[in-house]
């Protein structure tokens, strides 16, 4: 085994060197980094040089690839990236110019400044992210990570026993309509329906109890929509306290690895009239959380 893990924060993300991901993957380098990846959920790899469909390859070493969700809500447009194994998250149009400040899907992107998790709402979620930077901007656009399972860890009894059999409702459509964007054609919102998420999982790498949080949280399931939206914003700001929290700065070559069953994340403000082109892979997770016993 040729990597070394070291971790970046006293409770999760660690940085994975000594490897190229260019290269032919060794068994023991993929038990390692998904050992790592089960220990501290977000992982680091610096000065990768990887073509979308390197990327592609290696994220298959970890699981059935999840269709990008962007076309399906974006009908009727020129996408930059073909096929459906890379999301484009970039502030780029099918031109690959910079979008324009009311166009569609910048407003729909901005979004990705709210804590979230990618695809909970489908009916089966994301398991890995693999985010990958070809070109940052020279300040800002940092992601922030949020550690769920600490979060839960920290709760106090009473509310863990209040939250233990909750479910909750996902929609992509709720967190863009937090921002009001509302514009989407009655396709794209038959293409993503709303669908029923946990509240609290098992993590199946660590065995750990987690919540599982996203700004795609609409409401609790079985209680009155008002109540459920103060419970979930209270458990989105525990959550999100600075010590639950880790903010990775981007670098050009950067492959960042983030298991979405028990971490949140966001996008930070940058200067949008620079250019900011990350392309991300994600795994499909292996079963509808529902059926994950808590």
């Amino acid at each position: 085994m040729s990597i070394t893990v070291q971790p970046t924060h006293p409770a999760f993300v660690a940085e994975i060197s000594g490897i190229d991901l260019t290269r032919p993957l060794a068994a023991a380098d993929r038990d390692a980094i998904e050992d790592a990846i089960n220990r501290y959920a977000v992982a680091v790899f610096r000065g990768q040089t990887l073509t979308d469909d390197q990327q592609v390859a290696f994220a298959r070493h970890f699981g059935p690839i999840q269709a990008a969700a962007q076309k399906a809500r974006h009908t009727g447009v020129k996408h930059r990236i073909p096929g459906n194994d890379v999301a484009d998250i970039s502030n780029l149009d099918g031109d690959s110019k910079i979008l324009e400040t009311n166009s569609k899907r910048r407003l729909d992107w901005l979004a990705n400044r709210l804590w979230h998790t990618d695809a909970s709402f489908r009916a089966v979620p994301g398991a890995l992210s693999m985010l990958y930077a070809h070109v940052v901007p020279d300040d800002g656009g940092d992601t922030q990570f949020a550690d769920l399972r600490a979060a839960y860890d920290a709760l106090p009894e009473a509310t863990r026993t209040q939250i233990e059999d909750l479910v909750a409702e996902h929609s992509i459509f709720y967190s863009r309509g937090q921002l009001s964007v509302t514009s989407y054609t009655p396709e794209e919102l038959a293409n993503l329906p709303p669908v029923p998420q946990r509240v609290v999982r098992r993590h199946p790498g660590s065995g750990r109890k987690t919540l599982y949080l996203a700004s795609h949280a609409s409401h609790i399931i079985g209680m009155p929509v008002a109540d459920g939206r103060l419970l979930l914003l209270d458990l989105m700001e525990h959550a999100t306290q600075p010590r639950f929290t880790h903010s990775h700065r981007w670098r050009v070559g950067d492959l960042v690895i983030w298991d979405n069953r028990c971490t949140m994340h966001r996008a930070r403000p940058f200067d949008t009239t620079k250019v900011r082109d990350l392309r991300r892979v994600t795994t499909r997770d292996v079963a509808s959380t529902l059926e994950q016993a808590a």
